[in-house]
This record gives C-alpha cells, sequence and structure tokens, in this order.
C-alpha cells in the first residue's frame, strides 16, 4: 500500500480551499515550445458562478477533473469530473466523484498517477495528520472515471501536522524512480509554503520528504506541476515579480539528474493582476490549465487554458 509576511500564507490558504527583469518568453525558457497563448476561459459548461479551480486532464484529454463548490457536492469543496468524446469536442456537464471520494470537508487538486490507476489530492477530512493531507485512491479501469475506490492516507513521510496541498506525481522512466511533489507550511523551508519531493521506497511507502531549495524561496511557493519528462516543473508564488497575489513561475533542467534552474515568471500575457494559481499541463505539453481569479469569468474562480506549439520533437 503506498503510504509511497503571514498575511501571503492566509491567501494562500484561503485559495486552496477555494472559500493561490524575468525572461517572459517561454522559448527563453525551453526552446521545443513556441510561447504561451494568452489564457481562454474554459466556458460556462465546466465553470459556474461557484469557485472552480485545481483542475487535472487525463492523458487522453477526455476528461477533466477540477474542484468546485457548486451546489451539489458533498462538503465545502469536492472533485468534479468532466468528459468530452474527443478532444476538439467540447466539455460535457460536471458530475460529482461520489462519496467514494468527497466528503463534508474540502477535497481539492486532484493529480493523476502516469499510469491513472491512482488518483491523488488534498483533504482535510477526519483522521489526518494535519489540517490538510495528502490522499491516494485506486481504480482498476482507469477510463472508468467513477470507479475510484476508498482512498488512504499517503502517509508520514509526506503528511505532517501542519499543511500539504497540491500533489504532483513524477515517474522518470529512465531510473524508474518514483516522486511525489508538493507543497507544505512545515518549519524548516524558507518561506511560508515551500515545494517538497517524496521518492517511493521499495515497500511500497513514500519516503521522508525534502525541501527542493531551488523551487522554494522566503515567499509563498504553491502547487508545483511537473512535465512528464521531468524537465519542466510550474508552480504558482508571490515572490517577486508577480504581477496579482499569486502568478505562474516556471523551472526548467537539462535532465532529472540536474537541479532545477531559478522558477521564472510566465509573463504578464499568462499572468494578469489577480491571482493565477494551480498550473497543470497536457499530456504532450502543449496545453497549460490554469486557475485564476481574474475579472470576466463566471464566478469567483474559474478554469483556463493556454496554448503553445511543439517548435521540434
Amino acid at each position: 500500500m503506498i503510504r509511497r509576511n503571514r498575511r501571503n500564507v492566509a491567501l494562500a490558504a484561503l485559495v486552496c480551499v477555494l472559500v493561490a527583469p524575468s525572461a517572459w518568453l517561454r522559448g527563453d525558457v525551453d526552446d521545443g515550445f513556441s510561447d504561451w497563448s494568452a489564457p481562454v476561459n474554459l466556458g460556462p459548461v465546466v465553470n459556474t458562478p461557484s469557485n472552480d479551480a485545481g483542475q487535472v486532464v487525463s492523458k487522453d484529454g477526455l476528461s477533466l477533473y477540477f474542484v468546485s463548490n457548486r451546489p451539489g457536492g458533498l462538503g465545502g469543496a469536492d472533485i468534479w469530473v468532466s468528459q468530452r468524446p474527443d478532444v476538439n469536442a467540447p466539455w460535457g456537464p460536471a458530475r460529482n466523484l461520489g462519496s467514494a471520494i468527497n466528503t463534508a470537508g474540502n477535497e481539492q487538486t486532484p493529480a493523476l498517477s502516469l499510469d491513472e490507476h491512482m488518483l491523488f489530492f488534498t483533504s482535510n477530512r477526519p483522521g489526518g495528520l494535519g489540517g490538510f493531507d495528502l490522499y491516494v485512491s485506486r481504480r482498476h479501469n482507469r477510463r472508468d472515471d467513477f470507479g475510484w475506490q476508498a482512498p488512504v492516507n499517503v502517509g508520514s513521510g509526506v503528511n505532517s501536522v501542519d499543511q500539504e496541498f497540491g500533489p504532483a506525481f513524477f515517474e522518470d522512466e529512465d531510473t524508474g524512480t518514483i516522486s511525489l511533489y508538493f507543497s507544505t507550511d512545515r518549519p524548516g523551508g524558507p518561506g511560508g509554503f515551500d515545494i517538497y519531493a517524496s521518492t517511493l521506497e521499495p515497500d511500497g511507502t513514500f519516503g521522508p520528504a525534502l525541501l527542493v531549495e531551488e523551487l522554494s524561496s522566503p515567499f509563498t511557493d504553491l502547487r508545483p506541476w511537473i512535465r512528464r519528462d521531468g524537465l519542466e516543473m510550474f508552480l504558482d508564488s508571490d515572490r517577486p515579480g508577480t504581477f496579482g497575489g499569486l502568478d505562474l513561475w516556471v523551472s526548467t533542467r537539462p535532465s532529472t539528474a540536474d537541479p532545477w534552474s531559478q522558477p521564472v515568471n510566465l509573463g504578464p500575457l499568462v499572468n494578469g493582476p489577480a491571482d493565477d494559481f494551480r498550473p497543470s499541463l497536457s499530456f504532450n505539453g502543449t496545453v497549460l490549465y490554469l486557475s485564476s481569479s481574474r475579472p470576466g469569468g463566471a464566478g469567483g474562480l474559474d478554469i483556463y487554458a493556454s496554448a503553445r506549439s511543439k517548435l521540434k520533437d
């Protein structure tokens, strides 16, 4: 079993609950892709007058998991899924994942394992080690969005008496190493929330989490998201250089054995004067999904998508 400035911290936690001179051009960071386009709202079927955020899209692009406090849920914030028949079709009506996943508490920031048989997420349900812990649920059929089994706490290697948010699963295809990146406000880091990573041990539990120093700052650093090849990492942060309360930043590395670069702000085309947070990538790395409180949406928080194209293999 796998167990594998104070105001800014308060703002980051509130965003998590749904109640989070730079080189802005993407080509400067990773010349395998074009620049990111301006984010586009996913529309009224996904977004509502309630808060809709914390999204992740399945490998085939046909299932959109996200968090909402819209009517019809079981608690303050629940995980929902919207489906579509093909990648060119619009998203269908969202359906609550039900009591197998959601509780009267808050469930948020879902993330899928590479094989899509595991769903990681954050919850403050009773029985955890702290206010918010990371949990994992399994399913036998990766195409069954409603086949999830009862979640289990990821364990004390990852979770603490403090707050853990925003899991991101990474499996290194070269080494076979599995890591779980996340953000936490536990003591020992340089800021209110920092980025940590835990490695899956041979016994199936996640080992002690370690601070990822290159991605952490004296400010608020939240909700990491790693590209499937392990060479690009996104996060949201209010570190100096932001355009709003929380902005999206990106870091890269030449190989999975190298340290991460200094994070770079994605720039004013992607980030706005409001909070932009919870980045997540499509499987091929060409679509960046984000949550935002920018004006013009359907509710307090909406889900948006930005696109880029591959310049080379």
